[in-house]
């Protein structure tokens, strides 16, 4: 029998029948906010980690965005009139074993929402899009005169 008493378990160091140490968090897996809300963090991790990287080549310009295990029934593209280009998409959430005693779960789940405004040289009518390796790439072509190089010209100071 240990002669230190175990509280929170076997949080307290017992010198001589045990080697655990203290940890004043081990039970707060998790926030006074995620106890109050379980589902919102996960919901609002879905959309916030939606990661999109926006790059403009001479071409075009090219959206990347990492969606690992999404299929591509599971994504929605769309571009409005007003050249508003949406992606959206569900992650479902997988289902879980009444038996299974889950020590951790940080996958994100749920829909995610992202929008992105094209500039005026975007030819929005001749989008294209793949999913390869759990990262969408969606390419949206330039028009012909933005292709052009610009003609750089210097401005004489005077004063």
């Amino acid at each position: 029998m240990a002669l230190i008493p175990r509280a929170f378990g076997n949080s307290v160091f017992d010198p001589f029948f045990g080697s655990s140490i203290f940890d004043p968090f081990e039970n707060l897996s998790a926030s006074l906010f995620d106890r109050a809300f379980p589902s919102f963090d996960k919901d609002v991790n879905a959309v916030a980690n939606t990661r999109v990287d926006w790059v403009e080549t001479p071409e075009a310009h090219v959206f990347k965005a990492d969606l690992p295990g999404m299929k591509k029934d599971e994504i929605k593209i769309q571009v409005a009139d007003d050249g508003v280009l949406s992606i959206s998409g569900e992650r479902s959430k997988e289902k879980v074993d009444e038996e299974d005693n889950y020590r951790r779960s940080e996958r994100s789940f749920g829909k995610f929402f992202r929008q992105f405004k094209l500039p005026a040289n975007a030819k929005a009518q001749e989008i294209s899009a793949k999913v390869e390796n759990g990262v969408l790439t969606v390419t949206v072509p330039k028009t012909e005169e933005s292709k052009k190089k610009s003609e750089i010209r210097t401005v004489e100071i005077t004063g």
